[in-house]
């Protein structure tokens, strides 16, 4: 996706299109990505890996820094980071950081160029898609919402599955770039589709979370064998990608992070309050988001979603 700057051109509303005449290839497009967390660090290397210009801000330097070894140039702001992109991508925790990253006086919007392309990965509510595709109409740019399914080893390798809110045009440009970090990409319809679907997952995700914590903790205060109980249910009719990953963890007592389980609690309260204001009562994402509120208080937040079943060991568990 290489533009030519004497080539772009006005766009109807009189704004530079900065991306109009890019190609497949994304071989020198000018990319930034704020946001290097478990996920942003492994797409941000994918497009790396492809060739891109790739300049990198986050809040904590020292994730930038195994980028900037492989050629990423490292801003001081967000704003720095986005002055020459043709495309920006942000990847954060929640609507705060989404805010922080985007808004204010070093916030990105105050140093893109019209015509650049937004793209918001983040988990985020509804409402502040909203809010940020205003902003960026504003400054005669345009907002696409891809957040995505998929987890560290899925973001590292390209096999993310983007879920995208976008206009056919805005699409179509940056769909060699989404290619080069997914291996799927689902234009659900206008902005705010993409964030309201991926909550959705999320809720259904959490839901199978909870649900396996409690299953496994039958079986655990059984005379049950674990791992054969286990394995039956999951090559079952209930096993999920999500339950068999989830399952697998559990039994290898592995929670270290490729979901932060805080940021699973986090999506439930989001979609907790989407489906509410749709006049859904959401009564299955409030008893999940009970039993990961525990594992919070348990001291359990950052580590992987899987860890929602320590709650319920104790030293009579049969494991």
């Amino acid at each position: 996706m290489i533009l030519s700057p004497a080539a772009a051109h006005p766009s109807a509303a009189g704004f530079v299109d900065q991306t109009a005449n890019m190609t497949s290839d994304i071989t020198n497009t000018r990319i930034a990505f704020l946001g290097l967390g478990i996920m942003g660090s492994g797409m941000a290397g994918r497009l790396l890996d492809a060739g891109a210009r790739l300049t990198v801000f986050n809040r904590s330097a020292d994730r930038a820094a195994p980028l900037a070894a492989r050629g990423a140039a490292v801003a001081d702001s967000p704003r720095d980071a986005v002055a020459d992109a043709e495309i920006v991508f942000t990847m954060v925790a929640d609507d705060d950081a989404s805010h922080a990253m985007w808004e204010g006086g070093t916030g990105a919007l105050a140093g893109v160029r019209p015509g650049t392309l937004l793209v918001e990965c983040s988990t985020v509510t509804v409402g502040r898609i909203a809010d940020l595709a205003e902003s960026a109409t504003r400054i005669g740019c345009e907002l696409v919402d891809a957040p995505v399914t998929g987890s560290k080893v899925q973001a590292a390798r390209g096999e993310l599955v983007f879920l995208v809110g976008a206009s056919n045009a805005a699409l179509g440009r940056i769909r060699p770039v989404l290619d080069t970090m997914g291996n799927s990409v689902v234009h659900l319809g206008p902005v705010g589709s993409g964030a309201l679907v991926k909550l959705i997952n999320n809720f259904l995700a959490g839901v199978q979370a909870a649900s396996l914590a409690e299953a496994i903790a039958i079986i655990e205060r059984s005379s049950l064998d674990r791992n054969l109980t286990v394995g039956a249910i999951v090559n079952g009719s209930p096993g999920s990608p999500v339950m068999k990953t989830l399952a697998s963890r559990i039994l290898a007592d592995d929670f270290s992070p490729n979901f932060y389980l805080r940021l699973l609690a986090k999506d439930l309260g989001y979609a907790i309050g989407e489906g509410e204001s749709r006049g859904v009562p959401m009564s299955m994402a409030g008893a999940a988001l009970g039993l990961l509120q525990s594992s919070i208080a348990r001291g359990d937040g950052d580590k992987d979603m899987a860890a929602v079943v320590e709650q319920f060991r104790g030293a009579t568990v049969i494991r």
